[in-house]
């Protein structure tokens, strides 16, 4: 009899279910082998293959007496993701404890690449738009260009995107391959001459006042500018302040291990609910997947620009690979140029430089995550 039943189980495997296994296991491979973000691809890779078997008690649980109720990976999408959105944006807490905006702070210009670098996210838009996306599924691949994953699925999630499974995978996995995208789109528009450009700029002093008042400053202009950010904004800022008020030592410590642990792991698997079969395994979801890459290299090729482009009307000259910097990958993104600087001139130390513009993209990816919400909802 067990025989029969674990039979006439696999007879009902649809070839789409099938390909979504393929993706689960690659999705683990990726984190265990490669070590790309293996804190997300991991739980999202081990979710797409729960949810995509047949009948999987994972989606939906057939209860005497009560009938169909929501399974355990359904129940924590409706409650953590789709009804308040908080999965996401808990996780900025824990992001924000984690982020030392120190070298942004103390090289204010530094913010400029920040916001240069989120240009891919709208060119994104218009493409995916010109593609036949309808606008708010276009908007919501367009934030794959963030570099962000938490604002990638909020953003996907309350502009009631099909696509959000796509998006999501699109951008952390993109996001863990940006020590290999990011020198590509680089290396398309700098010679081996910019790279090499050396930075002198001393740094200015912060203060633990400086550093207590920025999140606040931050919070109440993103929230000024762009009201549907502050729940992105206030909740990563919020973390950093607690950070970097001195008081909650072990409040900050918890935010960044405990809690972005816990919640990055409900995360990841959570989102697989998006992953069905029949709402992954189509041509749209390709496009995604391209678009997303396409968005990364906007990011970084427009960074680049902008840094010649103000290179143009300066003294100080800046290595235009600050400008690539900017987008929200922290800290990959920063490592990447400091390596790229190196192997440009031995002595060409950018790392501050970049973890600057890296910081300074994580508040301007939420800031655009905000203003599309406010622009689209």
């Amino acid at each position: 009899m067990s025989f029969d039943f674990l039979w006439g189980g696999l007879m009902s495997i649809t070839w789409p279910q099938l390909v979504m296994y393929a993706v689960g296991i690659i999705l683990i491979y990726l984190a265990i082998c490669k070590g790309y973000e293996p804190s997300l691809l991991l739980p999202m890779g081990f979710g797409a293959i729960l949810v995509n078997l047949p009948d999987s008690g994972v989606i939906n649980q057939i209860t005497e007496g009560v009938g169909e109720v929501p399974g355990i990976i359904q129940w924590l999408f409706e409650v953590g993701i789709e009804t308040s959105e908080a999965f996401p944006i808990l996780l900025f807490i824990g992001i924000g404890a984690m982020i030392d905006f120190g070298p942004l702070l103390a090289c204010p210009k530094l913010f400029l690449f920040g916001a240069a670098a989120q240009a891919g996210i709208f060119l994104t838009i218009i493409i995916a738009k010109a593609l036949g996306f309808d606008i708010l599924d276009a908007a919501s691949i367009g934030i794959i260009g963030a570099a962000d994953g938490p604002t990638s699925i909020l953003v996907s999630q309350v502009l009631g995107s099909k696509y959000v499974g796509a998006i999501a995978v699109a951008a952390y996995s993109y996001m863990a391959l940006v020590p290999i995208i990011q020198p590509f789109a680089i290396k398309l528009v700098t010679t081996k001459k910019d790279r090499a450009i050396r930075m002198h700029y001393s740094p200015g002093s912060v203060t633990r006042r400086m550093r207590i008042m920025f999140p606040i400053i931050v919070t109440i202009v993103a929230g000024l500018v762009a009201p549907s950010s502050v729940a992105l904004v206030g909740f990563l800022m919020f973390g950093n302040l607690i950070r970097e008020c001195g008081v909650l030592n072990s409040l900050s410590e918890t935010a960044q291990k405990d809690l972005a642990n816990l919640i990055t792991l409900l995360l990841g698997i959570t989102i697989s609910f998006s992953m069905k079969a029949e709402q992954f395994v189509t041509v749209q979801t390709l496009l995604i997947l391209c678009l997303g890459l396409v968005a990364f290299v906007l990011d970084s090729v427009v960074g680049v620009l902008f840094a010649k482009l103000l290179n143009l009307f300066t003294k100080e000259k800046v290595n235009p690979m600050i400008g690539a910097a900017g987008i929200s990958a922290f800290p990959m993104s920063s490592r990447v140029i400091e390596k790229l600087g190196i192997e440009a001139d031995r002595q060409n130390h950018l790392l501050m430089y970049a973890v600057g513009a890296n910081v300074s993209g994580q508040i301007a990816s939420v800031v655009a995550g905000g203003v599309i919400l406010q622009f689209f909802m």
